[in-house]
């Protein structure tokens, strides 16, 4: 019986179309961990329109190799430098042959060990893909890895225990649990929805110092017609010079 990948080469000869054939995540955990790198991301690079995010996507690394299923679907992939039109999968050969500029596995006791060893091998020396970090929604194991002569260099984290990702230009560290970006000066980047709580907090700050002002003002008006008052009653005209 011909495998799945022999029957989508058999009736798809455009690359673009290959659809992705990855399974379910393995958690609750692993969702959520998975929506806050993407959402978090897409939000922070807002303005900008030439990266693509892979989320559980698969990539699809070998033609030739099709038949015996050469491709992997990394949990979470980012490509810098191409357009974001959506994808159905990220095709190697027909994307010019990039491969993820950074990739991040999610791991779970099921796959643990294949992203630290398989995958690792695979990004390391097949995909030559410049960062490569896990993290377990689980247990919070974090490890971070770059490229350097051909091989995979562990990333030294900085004085918060963050590891800088030169790709990002951002770190990426543990925070209440969760993988988080941070920025430059150690500040978590927001997702979309604390960034709208926070700019609401903010024009609350603002307005109850508008309010504050104007009852001191208020007040300093009410001072000075009493004074004017009472200085009429002494006979004293206080607008005169």
């Amino acid at each position: 019986m011909a495998s799945t990948a022999e029957e989508i080469a058999a009736r798809m000869p455009d690359a673009r179309e290959l659809p992705s054939d990855e399974p379910e995540m393995e958690s609750s955990l692993h969702y959520q961990q998975l929506a806050l790198l993407v959402s978090t991301l897409e939000h922070h690079w807002r303005e900008r329109d030439d990266f693509f995010i892979g989320a559980n996507l698969t990539v699809y690394y070998s033609q030739a190799e099709l038949r015996q299923r050469a491709f992997r679907g990394p949990d979470f992939f980012l490509v810098t430098g191409v357009s974001r039109e959506p994808r159905n999968s990220w095709v190697v050969w027909a994307e010019n042959g990039r491969y993820p500029d950074l990739i991040i596995e999610l791991l779970s006791p099921s796959t643990a060990r294949v992203d630290r060893e398989d995958k690792k091998a695979l990004y390391q020396n097949i995909f030559r893909t410049p960062e490569y970090f896990w993290f377990s929604p689980g247990t919070a194991e974090f490890a971070g890895f770059y490229l350097s002569d051909q091989r995979y260099i562990p990333i030294e984290a900085d004085a918060r225990g963050h590891l800088p990702s030169r790709i990002l230009g951002l770190s990426l560290g543990v925070d209440n649990g969760q993988l988080r970006y941070f920025d430059g000066d150690g500040e978590i980047v927001p997702t979309l929805p604390e960034a709208l709580q926070a700019e609401a907090q903010q024009l609350e700050a603002q307005t109850r110092r508008a309010e504050a002002e104007a009852q001191r003002a208020e007040a300093e008006a009410q001072r000075a017609q009493a004074l004017a008052a009472k200085l009429r009653a002494l006979g004293i005209d206080p607008d005169s010079d």
